[in-house]
């Protein structure tokens, strides 16, 4: 996947949630995924669970430029159901997001205003409670004397950065996460607070959950 924003609002893994509205049981099923081919498959898995349903309808936004945007009424009144779906994953701002509505007729007609507030109604349930944003991390080594342990460690604790790994040996050696955008900084405070006697590698980049 290329020309991608490295930053952006998704959820993360799986999400459900279900309600009923006169008799029409309806069940939203929501994914992460990366690419087109994985949200096509979600969809189908869904379909598959929910095949002695009366409509699954999906939409889905792939974090790529230009964005991809698919959606279906799967034989509810167009307009009535994939569109407004797609237009909450589009006011919530998230990308890489699959989503099903499965509707199980209860034999009550709802209109199209009302076909339209329930399929808004389940993604929006699923999707607002459980955004989470994907951001670009460094993973950087710090490698220093035992002398400025203590100071390194105060700053990490301090600012809050996720420690992946520590190794004591005749030098100390850390990894740590470091949000891209906060990396010069960071750069800059452990060569001042050191007095330059440290090494900063960083080894990659990864794609990171969180909080949003």
């Amino acid at each position: 996947m290329t020309d991608i924003l490295k930053n952006y609002r998704t959820i993360e893994g799986d999400k459900q949630s279900e309600f009923e509205e006169e008799k029409s049981r309806f069940i939203t099923n929501a994914r992460f995924v990366e690419t087109e081919e994985e949200a096509i498959d979600f969809i189908e898995e869904i379909r598959e669970i929910h095949k002695q349903a009366t409509h699954n309808c999906y939409a889905y936004i792939i974090n790529e430029l230009p964005e991809i945007k698919r959606y279906s009424d799967d034989g509810e009144p167009q307009g009535s159901a994939g569109l407004p779906m797609l237009s909450v994953l589009e006011k919530e701002n998230v990308r890489n997001v699959a989503v099903v509505v499965t509707r199980y007729f209860g034999g009550k007609l709802l209109g199209k205003g009302g076909l339209v507030r329930a399929y808004s109604r389940g993604v929006a349930d699923t999707i607002s409670p459980n955004v989470v944003c994907k951001r670009e991390y460094f993973v950087v080594e710090l490698i220093h004397s035992y002398t400025v342990l203590g100071l390194i460690e105060n700053y990490i604790n301090e600012n809050n950065f996720l420690v992946i790994d520590k190794d004591f040996t005749d030098e100390v050696k850390i990894k740590i996460y470091v949000r891209v955008d906060e990396f010069e900084k960071f750069e800059k405070d452990l060569i001042n607070l050191t007095s330059a006697n440290i090494t900063i590698n960083n080894i990659k980049s990864v794609m990171l959950f969180e909080e949003n």
